[in-house]
């Protein structure tokens, strides 16, 4: 057996409807997909922990409030899985790391506080590569993820277990978090809607820092209106976020139906051609987005992104510097794993060469040696020069159009072990993504279409900050014409 991928899903809609309106129970809901889980997840390892018991748990409390008049709220009994990066109370939160084991934290993520404010159920916590850094969910501790299309495939990176849980019916939504990329290139090679919101749109607060300036979480979902729903749920202000806006909550859900006519939508000629890996059935694809959104009204143009060419080398020079500072906590003192040594140096030492995996040691030593004295006007400075001038170029492109399109992932899935040997072909994958991550925008990915393997093929809608309602009508403009 090749594929585990189900040949129709229930969305997260009509799941919390059928839940709210007693036509269902939460646990029946909830049964159905960890018999699922049961199945196939040692075929797909999208899952570092399944929650059972408190899934169960939760999901008898969700039924016993339904009965007694309460209204739940808009995921009633919605099985969500969980990126292994985010804090769950009393749950083991690794981030596919050793240097972690054994550490529960003592709090939940703002975003699975709202999940579960919401009536969702927390079905378990999805592998990922170690600490979000990688492109395909083979750089974890519990091994690789495996496409569920494919399963000789990777899911992409860093939400690989997220995404898969989503392709594979184990749960109609999951939470992700992108750094560079990490939810809407898995998206994108798994079929699957993936949402990146506007920086400082959805609480940081309990993620894992990988790259504080960068990372955002968001949504996987089956179709363009569940990600909006689940994007609703978690966004908005929190005091517990120094970064998060201090605006009200936009409302997307009720805006995806309005069409794209009249708007302007500008195609990066930059990310559809000139760029190392890309194909020719991503790029055929895209054009067929092209002539979609043509076709419905909007006004379609080819524009300039000219910074987008150096994207790629400023990111991998800002992500790791963050990096190693960020991780520079994890230490052997406080929490996780602790490997003895002579004294506290060597103790340090020891516990962060066995801790941590290869990946993360190259990204930060990239990363110290980025900063270090003599080295840091010629690399990371010139990196921030970069991420200034890429903010002007968008800022230029957004005074004449709505939003951006472009390619999500320069290929489909490759194959497992293809490119683990040789990190800048890996790194390039996300070549198409980074942009967004360096300015704060949001961004997301939407299936269409597939290329002659048979595999998904994703297109990438850029919006301005905190506009993401076009960014929805767009999305589900393609959505609607793919189907």
């Amino acid at each position: 057996m090749n594929s585990v991928t189900p040949e129709q899903y229930q969305s997260a809609s009509e799941i919390a409807d059928l839940v709210a309106t007693r036509e269902i129970s939460a646990l029946e809901i909830l049964e159905r997909h960890l018999n699922k889980i049961e199945e196939h997840e040692k075929d797909v390892h999208a899952f570092n922990l399944v929650t059972i018991n408190e899934a169960r748990a939760a999901a008898k409390e969700t039924d016993k409030l339904i009965s007694e008049g309460e209204y739940v709220g808009p995921l009633a009994g919605v099985p969500v899985a969980i990126k292994d990066n985010l804090c769950t109370k009393g749950i083991p939160t690794t981030a596919s790391s050793k240097i972690l084991e054994g550490w529960n934290p003592p709090y939940d993520a703002t975003v699975v506080r709202k999940l579960k404010e919401a009536g969702a159920t927390i079905v378990g916590k999805t592998n990922l590569d170690e600490f979000a850094m990688g492109s395909s969910t083979e750089n974890s501790a519990f091994g690789p993820t495996r496409n569920p299309h494919d399963l000789t495939c990777v899911p992409g990176g860093s939400s690989g277990g997220s995404a898969a849980a989503v392709a594979a019916g184990f749960a109609p939504i999951a939470i992700g978090s992108d750094t560079g990329g990490s939810i809407r290139q898995p998206a994108a090679l798994c079929g699957v809607v993936g949402v990146k919101p506007t920086y400082g749109g959805v609480s940081r607060y309990g993620l894992l820092a990988f790259a504080s300036s960068l990372d955002q979480v968001g949504p996987f979902a089956t179709s363009v209106k569940d990600a909006a729903i689940v994007h609703e749920v978690i966004g908005g202000y929190d005091p517990l976020d120094s970064t998060s806006i201090k605006q009200a909550p936009n409302s997307f859900v009720n805006e995806i139906d309005q069409g794209v006519k009249k708007l302007k939508v500008g195609i990066i000629s930059e990310l559809m051609g000139g760029i190392d890996g890309i194909t020719q059935e991503v790029i055929d694809q895209t054009n067929i987005a092209v002539s979609t959104l043509s076709n419905a009204g909007a006004q379609v143009e080819e524009v300039s992104l000219p910074a987008a060419l150096y994207c790629l080398s400023a990111y991998y020079l800002i992500a790791p510097a963050e990096a190693s500072s960020n991780l520079s906590r994890y230490d052997g003192v406080r929490y996780g794993l602790r490997v003895d040594g002579a004294n506290l140096q060597e103790m340090n030492v020891n516990t962060r060469t066995e801790g941590f995996g290869d990946e993360v040691k190259r990204r930060i030593m990239l990363g110290t040696y980025a900063l270090s004295a003599g080295y840091y006007d010629a690399y990371y400075g010139k990196a921030l020069k970069v991420r200034r001038l890429l903010a002007e170029n968008f800022a230029e492109l957004y005074k004449d159009y709505d939003v951006l399109l472009s390619p999500t992932s320069p290929c489909t899935a490759f194959k497992l072990g293809a490119k683990v040997d040789d990190p800048m072909t890996m790194y390039v994958n996300d070549v198409c993504t980074i942009p967004s991550n360096l300015v704060g925008h949001p961004a997301m990915s939407i299936p269409f279409g597939s290329g002659k393997d048979g595999m998904p093929i994703g297109v990438q809608i850029l919006a301005p900050p905190m506009k993401e309602s076009v960014m929805y009508q767009v999305a589900h403009t393609l959505e609607k014409a793919s189907q």
